[in-house]
């Protein structure tokens, strides 16, 4: 039976999540809460959907949530595949014909097929790259940053939004931001950044702000903290300034500015599949691919992908 779900069914949805975490071939996009009560929180607003045995246990998952310019699919999660078409369809009668976007892991071929048997298309796949403090001697050392070229901490949300949309990376959701959300992002203290600057007195100078006079912004790098990871979020050099090492410079800085932090045990990046440039920076650099998500989008009827 699919029906909506209840309060009661947090044990056995955090069971699934459980599941999910065993093996990274099971990954979908799914509730961080791993709790009940973490679970009843985060699900507030969704349309949350789950499929039941005979007995009432909750054997899958699946939720739509607002996402961009349409929806968001979390899950479906389950241990058999038969489950996954029937819940899948099921949450898709909920979709008001918006757009609807869903993640997987590029192994997790269970959950692929049954996106696919609905008309999901796959836009590109993410790889991601890890290094752990254990590994921090595969790390270049830092140089002396060349002449002309300044560190700064800070930004400003129209310099930041402009490097964003400029570095035509496929994640765009921060640009749909309003200007609250931006500034409590950038001032929140899980959040750090690196920007690179062409000027400043010497090599190294740390500028007062990102709209210092005789100062501009050629990139930056974006690190958020959760606990022992570091996340490089963000890597972002302007087009006309790239092919200079400038992002070798900031993925370099940005990360010996992570492991400063003495709680972080590894660092974790990005790059999509269209990105050969980062992907090869970042092995230079000495990261280690861990695993690929690939991105899908289930279009409204009548128009195309």
């Amino acid at each position: 039976m699919i029906r909506t779900l209840q309060a009661s069914d947090g044990p056995d949805v955090v069971s699934l999540l459980s599941w999910m975490d065993g093996a990274p071939e099971r990954e979908v996009f799914a509730p961080d809460a791993r709790t009940p009560d973490d679970l009843v929180l985060e699900n507030a607003g969704k349309t949350c959907l789950v499929a039941a045995d005979d007995l009432g246990s909750v054997t899958a998952f699946a939720a739509l949530s607002p996402f961009q310019d349409g929806l968001l699919l979390e899950g479906p999660l389950s241990e058999a595949p038969d489950t996954l078409h029937r819940l899948l369809g099921e949450a898709l009668k909920h979709n008001d014909n918006q757009s609807v976007y869903a993640f997987a892991a590029r192994d997790n071929l269970p959950v692929r097929s049954a996106l696919e048997a609905v008309s999901f298309t796959a836009m590109h796949s993410t790889d991601f790259y890890r290094l752990t403090r254990d590994q921090l001697s595969r790390l270049p050392k830092l140089s002396a940053l060349p002449d002309g070229l300044s560190l700064s901490d800070t930004t400003d949300s129209q310099t930041y939004r402009s490097l964003y949309r400029a570095s035509e990376d496929t994640w765009s959701e921060r640009l749909h931001w309003s200007e609250a959300q931006l500034q409590s992002h950038l001032h929140s203290p899980d959040v750090e950044l690196t920007v690179l600057l062409r000027g400043g007195r010497a090599p190294g100078f740390r500028a007062p702000g990102f709209r210092a006079p005789g100062f501009r912004a050629l990139g930056f790098a974006e690190l958020e903290f959760d606990g022992e990871l570091a996340r490089m979020t963000y890597l972002a050099v302007h087009p006309a300034e790239r092919g200079q090492g400038h992002g070798r410079q900031l993925l370099l800085r940005a990360a010996h500015a992570a492991f400063a932090h003495p709680e972080v045990s590894a660092l974790q990046l990005r790059a999509h599949d269209h990105e050969g440039a980062a992907r090869s920076l970042y092995a230079h650099a000495g990261f280690s691919h861990s695993r690929s998500v690939v991105t899908y989008l289930l279009e409204p009827e009548g128009e195309e992908a």
